[in-house]
């Protein structure tokens, strides 16, 4: 698993293609954290989200492009 994308597989079937949106409970198993922080970084901004209908959803890249900012300021600090 590269930084550019984290490992969805195991939210699809075999025979499906892989996700483009998560649920919410999904990028938080992805980024293995509690669904109530991952809400927490969705309401700070941290985490990208979009709402479809009445549906939150994360885009499947955006669990990576936070790990990657939160990387490069442990590395600045």
């Amino acid at each position: 698993m590269s930084i550019a994308t984290v490992d969805t597989a195991p939210l699809a079937d075999a025979d499906e293609p892989a996700p483009v949106l998560l649920t919410v409970k999904e990028a938080a198993r992805c980024l293995r954290i509690g669904r109530t922080t991952c809400y927490a970084l969705i309401r700070t901004g941290e985490l990208e989200s979009l709402t479809i209908g009445g549906l939150r959803r994360v885009p499947a890249d955006a669990p990576a492009a936070y790990l990657a900012r939160r990387r490069d300021e442990q590395r600045a600090a």
